[in-house]
């Protein structure tokens, strides 16, 4: 049976439908805006034997026949994922990953296709909006309904699900995911906005939420399939017999200055721990513990360890929660390009490269919307050698991709106007040595490589990260400049760039079900300053 559920949010009418397409999927639902339209389905599988991680993965694509366009090139029929579709489907994950239970390890696959688009309503918050809709009327035990919308401001006055024409004439485009009580997830760009206006634009996007989240809760009254019940293993004698016999020495390794030093002595706690818990020959009678239920337990410690040293005041690498590490510059380390800089904070490094070139450089974009050419470009790459890990070498993924944009569109807004600087630019950021927010000293290394190119930017742009450790609504602790163990062990990454006039880009993901708007104004306030 077909059910739809609708309200109107901004200039049209949102729409959710379920029960006519894709019916052996474990949820489908059609949404719809103007006369952009997109299908997102989702489907489940058995956990693979041995993981210790959620296997979700999240998909977008758009078909040029939604927009009764040819795709562009010799081949007549879509190949690899755009730069746009890998985005998208990095949106789509990034909020609805922390709803699901831990220890769900079940198989999750989102797929979101574009089926009609009116070439002005952009279709990726559809099928974020989507993807939550399908996961919460499927048997999955996904904790939702959340909500996304894209917030613009013309004139002045913010605009919700703006079209293409009034985002080319906004100075703000800001996507919002969140639970009717908390927000999960923010992508923005502005041109040098002041905090106090991004909050507020933050404030109405998590009103339009809301509503959004009101909808798919009617539609899951109608059309929900009663959820899965499904039994997570019990963890605690193990963690128990960890905690008592090994944690005392794992948190003393944990406090260890130096992410190689402190790896190592992690590393060694970790073997010894294992070799006398999981033997190659256990004794008769001896309980057996697997090597999955182990690392998944001593997992959760190291975590445990890491937080209750952030929360007493002592971070891994010794800091207290407001110091920067040490930032070193430099410029015109190479000979024959156009422009060169290293940034480093701390044992994070980015070398920059700039190239200029003429008009012919530019970068033809093509795809649902009108064709267009790009005179500013940013790439990112992150080599296995800078973790000191040892990985073949492949075509750039989504976390590249993600990361260049984030830097790209941060630093964009400073750029002169091509009337008075006519050249393509094209900035290479290689991430030489990495603990911690490498797609913040990309900002800052573009900002200098771009000056030693001789770009006459409007002003320099610098970005930081911040983390939150967070016990309950009560006990929690925001880290400027956050470390790698930082971001894998606590609870938020809420990367903040922008010049002395404004925000130009912001963006949070969070492992947890959302914070609340104290944080994120706590986040703001949040000094850095340096030893």
């Amino acid at each position: 049976m077909k059910h739809r559920v609708e309200t109107k949010i901004g200039q049209e009418t949102l729409s959710i439908e379920t029960g006519q397409l894709a019916k052996q999927a474990a949820g489908a639902v059609l949404v719809a805006y103007g006369e952009t339209t997109v299908l997102v389905a989702a489907a489940t599988g058995a956990p693979r034997p041995g993981i210790d991680f959620f296997p979700l993965t999240c998909d977008y694509r758009e078909r040029t026949a939604a927009a009764g366009k040819f795709p562009g090139g010799f081949l007549k029929r879509e190949g690899r994922p755009t730069m746009k579709e890998t985005l998208t489907s990095r949106l789509i994950d990034r909020p609805i990953r922390p709803l699901f239970p831990e220890g769900f390890y079940d198989e999750v696959q989102v797929q979101a296709q574009t089926l009609s688009s009116d070439r002005q309503n952009d279709a990726d918050i559809l099928a974020m909006v989507g993807a939550s809709a399908a996961l919460s009327i499927s048997p999955l035990p996904f904790q939702g309904p959340l909500g996304s919308v894209r917030l613009a401001q013309v004139d002045g006055e913010f605009v919700p699900f703006p079209t293409q024409d009034q985002l080319e004439e906004s100075d703000l485009d800001l996507v919002v995911s969140g639970s009717k009580d908390a927000i999960l997830m923010i992508e923005g760009f502005a041109r040098e906005m002041p905090e106090e206006r991004m909050l507020e634009a933050l404030e109405e996007a998590h009103r339009i939420i809301g509503i959004i989240c009101d909808l798919q809760n009617e539609l899951v009254a109608k059309a929900g399939k009663p959820k899965k019940e499904y039994d997570l293993p019990d963890y605690g004698p193990l963690r128990q017999r960890l905690t008592a016999a090994y944690f005392a020495d794992l948190k003393q390794a944990a406090s260890i200055r130096g992410k190689q030093e402190r790896g190592e002595a992690v590393k060694a706690v970790k073997e010894r721990a294992k070799a006398e818990v999981c033997p190659a020959e256990p004794a008769a009678g001896a309980e057996v513990v697997s090597d999955g239920d182990f690392s998944h337990v001593w997992h959760a410690l190291e975590e445990q360890a890491i937080r209750e040293l952030i929360l007493a005041g002592t971070r891994p690498d010794g800091r207290d929660s407001k110091t920067l590490r040490p930032i070193e510059c430099e410029v015109d380390l190479l000979p024959r390009v156009h422009g060169s800089a290293m940034f480093q904070r701390g044992e994070t490094q980015a070398l920059i490269t700039v190239t200029l070139g003429t008009g012919k450089d530019e970068q033809r974009v093509d795809g649902l919307f009108e064709e267009y050419s790009k005179k500013f470009m940013l790439d990112y790459y992150f080599p296995s050698y800078s973790v000191g890990e040892v990985r073949p070498i492949r075509g750039p993924g989504r976390r590249e991709i993600g990361h260049g944009a984030l830097a790209e569109r941060s630093v964009k807004p400073v750029l002169p106007d091509p009337d008075d600087f006519p050249y393509t630019i094209r900035v290479i950021s290689d991430i030489t040595e990495s603990n911690g927010s490498s797609s913040m000293a990309s900002v800052c290394g573009a900002t200098l490589g771009l000056m030693a190119a001789g770009v006459p930017i409007t002003n320099p742009v610098a970005g930081i990260s911040v983390g939150l450790v967070k016990e309950s609504e009560e006990k929690w602790t925001l880290l400027t400049d956050i470390i790698g163990d930082e971001d894998h062990f606590g609870d938020m990454d809420f990367k903040i760039a922008g010049s002395q006039n404004g925000i130009t880009g912001i963006q949070l993901d969070l492992k947890i079900n959302g914070i609340s708007p104290a944080i994120i104004k706590a986040t703001r306030h949040q000094p850095g300053r340096r030893d």
